[in-house]
C-alpha cells in the first residue's frame, strides 16, 4: 500500500510509523512489543526505495496519538507537506481518534481503496486524495494464527519479515 501511494502521488518518502502504545488496542487484545513491531517494519521496507520505518512514537513514549506525531513531524519540517495514509478499516474509525479534529490542519488524508472495499468519505474539513491498489487478502490476524499453528507464512509477508519473526521467536513461530 505504501509503495503504491508513494508512486501514485509522487511522494519523496513514506514513513511507516510504529505505535509505541496503540491506545485503541490496549486491553482488547495482546499487543506485540513496539521494538518487535519496529524490527518487522524495518525488515519489510529494507531495500524499498522511498519507504522508511519510523520510531518517532516509540521515542516519544506513552500512548501513540496521530495528532502528536503529525504535529512533531510538522515542527521538524514546517514547509513539508504531510499525508496520512489510511485503509478502509482505519478510515472508518477516524472520528474516534484522539483529537481527530486537529488532524485536517496537519495532513492531507489519503484514502486507499481496494476492489470491492472503498473507504468511507472523510469527515467534513479534510483535504483528501484517493488511491486504488490491488486487493491482497492477507491480514495480520491470519499471519499470527498461521504461525501459532506452525503453518508457513512464506509468500504472505516479505522474506525479511519472516526471518525477523523467526529470529525474535514471536507469534508462536519456531525460532
Amino acid at each position: 500500500m505504501a509503495a503504491d501511494v508513494r508512486f501514485a502521488l509522487g511522494l519523496d518518502l513514506v514513513l511507516l510509523v510504529v505505535a509505541n502504545v496503540p491506545w485503541q488496542k490496549v486491553g482488547s487484545r495482546p499487543v506485540t512489543p513496539a521494538e518487535h513491531r519496529l524490527a518487522m517494519v524495518r525488515a519489510a521496507v529494507a531495500g524499498v526505495e522511498g519507504l522508511a520505518a519510523s520510531d518517532v512514537e516509540i521515542r516519544r513514549g506513552g500512548p501513540s496519538y496521530t495528532a502528536d506525531t503529525l504535529a512533531e513531524l510538522a515542527a521538524g519540517d514546517p514547509a513539508g507537506q504531510r499525508f496520512l495514509i489510511l485503509g478502509a478499516d482505519a478510515a472508518a474509525g477516524l472520528p474516534t481518534w484522539e483529537r481527530a479534529e486537529r488532524l485536517p490542519a496537519l495532513a492531507t488524508l489519503v484514502l486507499v481503496d481496494r476492489p470491492g472495499l472503498t473507504c468511507p468519505p472523510p469527515p467534513p474539513g479534510w483535504e483528501f486524495e484517493r488511491v486504488e491498489i490491488p486487493r491482497l487478502d492477507v491480514s495480520s490476524t491470519d499471519v499470527r494464527a498461521r504461525l501459532a499453528a506452525g503453518r508457513p507464512i512464506d509468500g504472505l509477508v516479505p522474506p525479511g519479515v519472516v526471518a525477523c519473526i523467526r529470529e525474535l521467536g514471536i507469534y508462536g513461530g519456531p525460532r
